[in-house]
């Protein structure tokens, strides 16, 4: 019987598979620990082959951050199409924490520390990417109610930063749903301290807007 003949990957086609392989090994090592020697074994490729595609670990590491950080941006784009702040809100953490929930791995790579002497890349840098492109977004519906475009970077710091870092505890606690956490998150976002509401057995698609 004639064995199988293996078929050949096109260029983009191993790109997305050492994308794949990098992110998987940089969620569970971090940077430092994960080899070029470690992910191109994964692969089932030379050690070349993955410097032609990426120039090296730390343009693959790029790439794979730019991705996650596109991903995320993308799934927060359609919470700022609504019409009401709190909509805009709930819909925002609804889509940061699905974003973790579907791309744990990637969301890993996100929170660990960035390589040395890399410019940007860590949780810090990462959310400040992900709030300028909110504030974009931000600007064109301050703009259309009168409020002060100005402040706009400073409330999608305000929107990105609480939700991510609850996100990242979220990731490691599992102890409550995506739709309970998010909840939460809105709670204190829209009312305050002040004005926390109980929510045991809210659901968060079952919010009225006042």
């Amino acid at each position: 019987m004639a064995s199988a003949k293996r078929v050949r990957m096109t260029g983009q086609e191993r790109r997305e598979q050492l994308v794949g392989v990098a992110r998987s090994l940089l969620a569970k090592k971090g940077y430092e620990a994960t080899t070029i020697e470690e992910i191109a074994e994964r692969a089932g490729v030379s050690k070349p082959v993955v410097y032609q595609h990426f120039g090296g670990k730390e343009g693959l590491y790029a790439v794979v951050v730019d991705r996650e950080i596109r991903h995320l941006t993308t799934s927060l784009a359609g919470a700022f199409t609504q019409k009401h702040p709190r909509l805009i809100a709930e819909h925002a953490a609804d889509a940061f924490l699905t974003y973790i929930e579907d791309r744990e791995d990637g969301f890993r790579v996100l929170v660990r520390d960035a390589p040395n002497g890399m410019k940007g890349g860590s949780f810090a840098s990462v959310i400040s990417d992900v709030a300028t492109r909110a504030e974009v977004l931000l600007i064109e519906e301050f703009g259309d109610r009168g409020f002060d475009e100005d402040t706009a970077p400073m409330y999608a710091l305000m929107l990105v930063g609480a939700v991510a870092l609850v996100g990242e505890w979220w990731l490691d606690h599992r102890t409550q749903p995506r739709e309970l956490v998010a909840a939460h998150v809105v709670n204190l976002m829209w009312n305050g301290l002040r004005g926390l509401e109980p929510l045991a057995g809210v659901t968060p698609t079952t919010t009225r807007v006042p």
